[in-house]
């Protein structure tokens, strides 16, 4: 078990190009010690029978069948619009032919 050494923040502090004071490195050293004891922590739970997940909670999606609807306010809906043509909406042309 190694210690987080100051000179370690300091290079990969340098490597990330970050400027940092005393103060900073120091309390950098330390979480990274802390973060370091817990994945410690973690490596020596026994995780051999259990399966591989995504997620905590396994979701479902639940799709519905799509309907055909019949909408009888078309003329109502293209009355909103800012161009319209005949029955349809009118927009700006984006490909260049």
């Amino acid at each position: 078990m190694t210690k987080i050494t100051k000179e370690e923040v300091e290079k990969v502090a340098h490597l990330a190009r970050l400027e940092l004071n005393e103060n900073e490195i120091n309390n950098h050293a330390e979480q990274l010690e802390k973060i370091l004891d817990y994945i410690r922590q973690l490596e020596k739970i026994d995780t051999d029978n259990v399966p591989c997940t995504t997620r905590a909670i396994e979701v479902i999606n639940v799709f519905r069948k799509d309907q055909k609807k019949n909408f009888d306010c078309n003329e109502e809906i293209l009355g909103l619009a800012p161009s319209k043509e005949d029955k349809y909406f009118k927009v700006p042309k984006i490909i260049n032919e």
